[in-house]
């Protein structure tokens, strides 16, 4: 692929308690929030987003870190450009407050900031509530964000925070107890169902992880896992990125009807609901 120029995207920015970020605009609709992967919104996740938008949604993109359009391949801008990318991301990410890379029980403080736009582009957008998906680092963003009961519909794609470096972390996930405790009392009331998507030899989304959102959802976690083998191999690392860069986009393929599920879960959570 190629830089894509954000042709078709409205560019502007939100602030609130005096953090702003800028934010990317497509489609009419009831919200959703997509939150990028590390090195950040590259084309892969912006075809994602135009098929977000193509089902009938707005799709809001925060820019919280790398340079939106950039393709992170090398094919694009050599190897040495794109290591250069990928690590002053991946830096900037690390000694950001505004994540939390290895502290359990506890979410990242961007989290209010989400919420925060959530609300914001619901009432922007109207609908019966908003929907949203994070991967990678801010795979656990979606689920913390449902706190909110305007988020109806959380997607955690490869959800990789706390970072997986002891036991411990890999039997959590980057919320507090308390705000799993409001998730699952939604679950419980309400039917809020939460997705989650990995590839079953992702180092970085440990299968501890899924198995302690099976224990405090139940039956409301919506677990997608898939075979290291079912990746595309043209990805840059290991199968990781379900959606984006490892998705082979064609029928019959197992991340295809991972994708199609997720957009299955915003069609009849956002728009099928509001009829």
């Amino acid at each position: 692929m190629a830089d894509h120029d954000l042709t078709g995207y409205e560019q502007g920015t939100f602030t609130h308690e005096g953090t702003q970020h800028r934010v990317l605009r497509r489609g009419t609709g009831p919200a959703v929030i997509v939150m990028a992967e590390i090195p950040g919104i590259t084309p892969k996740v912006l075809e994602f987003a135009d098929r977000v938008a193509a089902i009938g949604c707005t799709v809001v993109l925060p820019v919280l870190f790398g340079e939106p359009g950039l393709d992170p391949h090398p094919d694009a801008h050599g190897r040495l450009g794109t290591a250069r990318y990928w690590a002053s991301t991946a830096l900037k990410v690390c000694v950001s407050r505004e994540f939390t890379l290895l502290a359990t029980g506890r979410s990242s403080r961007v989290v209010s900031w989400l919420r925060a736009l959530a609300a914001h582009e619901h009432e922007r957008c109207g609908g019966p509530g908003v929907g949203a998906i994070g991967m990678c680092v801010t795979g656990g963003f979606a689920l913390a964000m449902a706190t909110d009961d305007r988020l109806i519909a959380p997607v955690l794609s490869q959800p990789s925070l706390p970072v997986a470096v002891s036991a411990a972390r890999k039997r959590t996930i980057d919320i507090s107890p308390a705000e799993l405790a409001v998730v699952r009392g939604r679950c419980e009331r309400e039917g809020l169902q939460v997705m989650g998507l990995r590839f079953k030899g992702d180092w970085f989304v440990p299968g501890d992880r899924f198995a302690l959102l099976r224990r405090e959802l139940g039956d409301a976690f919506v677990a997608v896992e898939l075979e290291d083998g079912a990746a595309s191999p043209d990805g840059l690392l290991p199968p990781h990125s379900v959606v984006t860069e490892h998705l082979i986009d064609a029928p019959g393929e197992p991340t295809r009807a991972a994708l199609d599920q997720v957009l299955d879960l915003f069609r009849t959570r956002l728009l099928e609901e509001k009829v």
